[in-house]
């Protein structure tokens, strides 16, 4: 399995931006597909994103489309998520997962997962 490791989170104002990564280690990051998910307290984990192992697909949810980017560079081993205008909607503990196929929106097909790194927007 992959590990990996989300930072970047914290509390920000409403329009404001983050940029979250998620380091991995372990087997071959480049590898696998990479998604984001996010989960509200009192929700269910949703996707947001996902960007296939090269980089050269991606896929977002309808509510973070021309807001969001993924991106990863295999050469750290990392994979991101730029957050432009942040709205309260968006606070969430935000959560990293690898797959090995190409395209699943539900976490049930993701395989290794991070611990999430809280994301606060104030309005």
């Amino acid at each position: 399995q992959v590990q990996l490791v989300e930072s970047g989170g914290g509390l920000v104002q409403a329009g404001g931006s983050l940029r979250l990564s998620c380091a991995a280690s372990g087997r071959t990051f480049s590898n696998y597909h990479m998604g984001w998910f996010r989960q509200a307290p009192g929700k269910e984990r949703e996707f947001v994103a996902a960007i296939s192992w090269t980089g050269a697909m991606t896929y977002y949810t309808d509510s973070v489309k021309g807001r969001f980017t993924i991106s990863r560079d295999n050469t750290v081993n990392t994979a991101y998520l730029q957050m432009n205008s942040l709205k309260p909607e968006d606070t969430a503990v935000y959560y990293c997962a690898t797959a090995t196929y190409w395209l699943f929106l539900t976490p049930n097909k993701y395989d290794s997962w991070g611990q999430g790194t809280h994301v606060t927007v104030s309005s």
